[in-house]
């Protein structure tokens, strides 16, 4: 059985949990001798056996950003002849996953990552592009043979927002994580090389600056972490100018008052995330939209104790109480996932944070339990077999 993957993100080019995702589903089938499994996917062209890249057209080099989008799942879709079967990743490969199904009359699975409808903060991003990005997603939805979720909570989303989508074809099957990749491993000399104290506590935040992952409600919290207590946050690639700046005030305010405040704005190699990760006190994932939040995973894989939102899929990774602490969040239900009472989030954030630094034996032994049930429960190889049953079930 060939299996081509269709993907915006692929290694080198990788800024957030799906893409992550991709290479590493991607590692996994081809290890298995019962499947050929081809990747497409945007950006320059890679040296990898098997991978196919598709540069923007430059007849869209100014066209709104789904367009462009478009322009390049039109070509992934022509390349898709001869697959058995199409899997596609996020809105910007679906609509290749479905023009695919369509010209070559093969099954085409979806990979619930995150949904459009509920990131409607996307419109600051995209403008009239994310009429047309919803459009792609929900038209790809339900027509795809297969859906899978990587949460119970995303399988829960994408029945509430795409009612037309028959609950029989939405399988979930988890986000995993390579545990001998991301382990803990002492480097106080690049920690230190990094701008950060390995001999004093430490948060960490990853991720980018968009309003899901809730970093200016984190920045907020944070400012009620004790003196000694270092903030490190590895975050780049805004979705808009306005969250930037927004961020960048907050930041400047809380260097003007506390030492220790660290921000790398540059995407990190994943030696040097490993690093600050396994020098941390704790992993602070303030995310107000997050399908599972494969962050968090990382974090734990790393003995790091995690304090995250209590939404989306983040509750079926995080046991509260065993692997780190999981916020209460009551959020508004028109898609942004704010929540209704910003100050108290903040200050039960703060809390929580603040329960976590002031125990570090406590935070370690979270630590271990989380990087123990990451081996346990997060497999590579087990979530490929069980995303291969799928596709034989399909067939």
């Amino acid at each position: 059985m060939r299996v081509d993957v269709l993907t915006k993100e692929y290694p080198p080019e990788v800024y957030g949990g799906a893409g992550v995702h991709v290479a590493e589903l991607a590692r996994a089938l081809r290890g298995r001798d019962d499947l050929v499994t081809r990747v497409h996917a945007f950006g320059a062209q890679r040296d990898e056996a098997g991978t196919a890249s598709y540069a923007d057209l430059r007849e869209l080099a100014d066209a709104n950003g789904a367009l462009k989008t478009m322009g390049v799942d039109l070509a992934i879709a022509d390349a898709c002849g001869g697959a058995d079967l199409v899997h596609s990743h996020t809105w910007y490969a679906n609509f290749a996953g479905h023009v695919a199904s369509l010209l070559h009359g093969i099954p085409h699975v979806i990979s619930a990552h995150s949904l459009e409808p509920l990131r409607p903060w996307k419109a600051e991003q995209l403008g009239g592009g994310y009429a047309v990005s919803s459009w792609i997603e929900r038209t790809s939805y339900e027509a795809a043979e297969g859906v899978i979720a990587v949460s119970a909570a995303m399988r829960d989303d994408v029945l509430r927002c795409y009612r037309d989508v028959d609950p029989a074809r939405v399988q979930v099957v988890h986000n995993g994580i390579d545990t001998d990749e991301w382990s803990p491993v002492s480097n106080p000399d690049r920690v230190r090389e990094l701008g950060v104290d390995p001999d004093r506590p430490s948060v960490v935040f990853v991720g980018r600056i968009t309003r899901q992952k809730g970093l200016p409600l984190f920045l907020r919290a944070a400012a009620q972490l004790p003196p000694d207590c270092q903030l490190v946050l590895c975050a780049g690639a805004p979705d808009t100018p306005e969250i930037m700046a927004e961020v960048e005030t907050l930041v400047a305010d809380l260097a003007a008052t506390r030492s220790g405040v660290v921000w790398i704005s540059e995407m990190l190699p994943r030696p040097d995330v490993v690093a600050l990760l396994s020098a941390a006190t704790a992993f602070a994932c303030p995310s107000v939209y997050e399908p599972l939040g494969i962050v968090n995973l990382e974090a734990m894989a790393c003995e790091t104790a995690v304090v995250a939102t209590a939404t989306g899929g983040i509750p079926e990774v995080v046991v509260h109480g065993e692997t780190g602490l999981l916020v209460p969040i009551e959020q508004a239900t028109d898609g942004t996932g704010t929540p209704l009472d910003p100050d108290q989030y903040v200050a039960d954030f703060a809390a929580a944070l603040n329960e976590v630094v002031a125990a570090p034996e406590r935070a370690a032994t979270m630590g271990r339990a989380g990087r123990q049930r990451a081996i346990d429960a997060f497999s590579w190889d087990s979530i490929a077999g069980r995303t291969v049953e799928i596709y034989r079930s399909l067939l």
